[in-house]
């Protein structure tokens, strides 16, 4: 029977290396009694590089006692410590050949799920003195893995590892390592790969990059190459003319934007985003994205914007900005975009998660497309319910198109089977009664629980995830439902002495603090304040760290325009660089 040997936690240090500071966690040590497992960590636990441990994903690494024999015996060394690799769990049994991915296990109280391999950094070849142990960690296919943590609880040294579910596919860590890392990759054995829910989102993005250069060769790995996605046709920003606003619903406005510099755009991809600054010039910028609501030429660009309850930057578009006014743009980006194929086309959007599948279906229209392509929308009902019309005049072009709208809170004035085709959301259900073609591409956009309820079903009814496309608006809900609310507090300066690093102004809160070394990442600082989050990355992912977003965490944007393609900011776990203003 598997057994945890030692529990191992350590917070991140500053030390020299090669004439540089390296801000690390690798350095861990054992602790005795209980310790509470939660989402993101162990309590008193910490890592230094986020952009490749730590998160939702990457919460618990654990490491066998039989690989610590074995490197022992490679290295001849005898003077190992539990947490030598920097893991968290030392454990009896588990071996990398017989885990397999998406696995869960009971220990104590919580409950886990194996996600990954370990992505082995040079910090480990620092901690144990051997500057090639990440390679030889590869090589002799002895990486350890991830746990996500299910349910959160408390373990302890001693405890017994118990099985509880075993995961699809039956692919073991070892196999899953050696399928990035070595060839031949086998088609079938990255089919099987991408079939693993639990599998973490950057290894899904790997697999999905191999199978697709199968059909498409090319030199090296694409797995192991950066998430193919445009580059944005030009840096910085550039000043857009409105030249017309429109009124699409009572809460939604659209803007069409023409250059002002005399100079073409490009045109967009369908299913990208812009972003924008507006504002008066007395007044510091507001810099926001929106997605593209129609195929994009180079002449002009149309926004559509919902009205949020406080939401300072659409009131400011739907009250003040006028015809004629300049707004800034950032060159379009983004690679929820569609992708070329014969197979069904299924787009699944809800509320405004409508405008960038709107842009592909104009592009399908544009082109004439003779793929069978489906259109599915929930709304609320008539009065919230953009592009109705427009929809239904792009379906008419297409040879082989579908349609089904949802309501779930219908007016009294609304019309069955013609403004709305049923009341209720869009699940799996209706899906298999409407007969959407289950080998069809997905592309879904729309708030976190639509995203989440969705992807799970289609993930249930088989779809493949590589076929599978989403895109969030909005923050994800919390991840520890079930705790009691606290009373609410104001913001104010953290206690201490202000720290020496740059400034962090909290717009909404009217607070500017000096970041200090004693912070961890903005979300510490901003828990420091009391400040309340209210908004955050419309992608739902943290950039660096992979992880779901959950409440408390905290997104700005230093330079928008220095984000990756797939995505506008920056999440929880980053630290300023520079002074910076967080829309909080």
């Amino acid at each position: 029977m598997a057994r945890l040997l030692s529990v191992n936690v350590g917070l991140p240090r500053d030390i020299a290396w090669q004439g540089r500071t390296v801000h690390t966690g690798i350095w861990k040590a054992p602790v005795e009694g209980p310790r509470r497992v939660r989402r993101l960590n162990i309590d008193g636990d910490g890592q230094g590089d986020i952009a490749g441990h730590g998160g939702e994903q990457r919460a618990v690494y654990v490491y066998q006692d039989a690989s610590y024999r074995y490197w022992q015996e490679h290295l001849g060394r005898s003077n190992f410590v539990p947490g030598q690799f920097g893991e968290n769990f030392t454990v009896e049994g588990l071996a990398d050949a017989e885990v397999c991915i998406g696995d869960r296990y009971r220990i104590g109280s919580a409950v886990f799920e194996v996600t990954q391999p370990r992505v082995t950094c040079y910090r480990l070849g620092i901690r144990m003195e051997e500057p090639d142990m990440a390679a030889l960690l590869v090589k002799h296919g002895r990486p350890g893995f991830y746990f996500r943590v299910i349910e959160e609880g408390d373990v302890e040294a001693g405890d017994e590892i118990m099985r509880v579910a075993s995961g699809p596919e039956s692919m073991s860590v070892f196999e899953i390592n050696t399928l990035l890392y070595l060839p031949p990759h086998p088609r079938e054995h990255l089919e099987r790969a991408l079939k693993i829910a639990a599998l973490s989102r950057g290894w899904h993005r790997s697999f999905a990059a191999m199978l697709a250069q199968k059909d498409n060769p090319a030199t090296g790995n694409a797995g192991l190459g950066p998430a193919a996605s445009p580059s944005p046709a030009w840096r910085g920003f550039r000043p857009y003319r409105v030249a017309r606003k429109i009124a699409e619903t009572d809460n939604v406005t659209s803007l069409i934007l023409e250059p002002a510099d005399g100079h073409p755009g490009v045109a967009a991809l369908p299913g990208q985003f812009v972003i924008m600054r507006l504002g008066p010039s007395a007044t510091p910028a507001m810099t926001r994205s929106y997605s593209l609501s129609r195929h994009a030429d180079a002449a002009s660009y149309r926004l559509s914007i919902k009205r949020e309850a406080h939401g300072i930057a659409s009131t400011y578009v739907a009250d003040e900005l006028e015809p004629g006014d300049i707004v800034q743009l950032g060159a379009p980006r983004g690679s929820f975009t569609l992708q070329q194929g014969t197979r069904p086309i299924v787009l699944l959007s809800a509320g405004i998660g409508v405008t960038p599948v709107l842009a592909m279906l104009h592009a399908l229209a544009a082109e004439g497309t003779t793929r069978e392509v489906w259109w599915l929308h929930g709304n609320r009902n008539g009065r919230e319910h953009a592009f109705g019309a427009e929809v239904r005049e792009l379906l008419g072009r297409l040879p082989h198109h579908h349609s089904h709208v949802c309501y779930s809170r219908p007016d009294p004035n609304d019309r069955p089977e013609v403004d709305f085709d049923s009341t209720g959301h869009l699940d799996r259900q209706l899906l298999q009664t409407i007969n959407v073609p289950q080998d069809g591409d997905f592309y879904l956009c729309g708030p976190a629980a639509f995203i989440s309820d969705l992807t799970t079903a289609l993930h249930a009814w088989g779809v493949a995830p590589d076929r599978i496309h989403t895109e969030l608006f909005g923050a994800r809900p919390s991840l520890t439902p079930g705790i009691a609310a606290s009373p609410n507090r104001s913001a104010h300066l953290p206690l201490g002495v202000p720290g020496p690093g740059p400034m962090v102004s909290f717009a909404r809160s009217g607070l500017n603090v000096c970041w200090g070394p004693s912070y961890a990442s903005l979300l510490e600082l901003a828990e420091a304040c009391d400040v309340p989050v209210r908004w955050s990355c419309r992608t739902g992912v943290c950039h660096n760290c992979e992880s779901g977003l959950v409440a408390g965490d905290v997104s700005y944007q230093p330079d928008p325009l220095d984000a990756p393609a797939d995505g506008n900011v920056l999440i929880c776990c980053a630290r300023p660089q520079g002074d910076i203003v967080i829309d909080l």
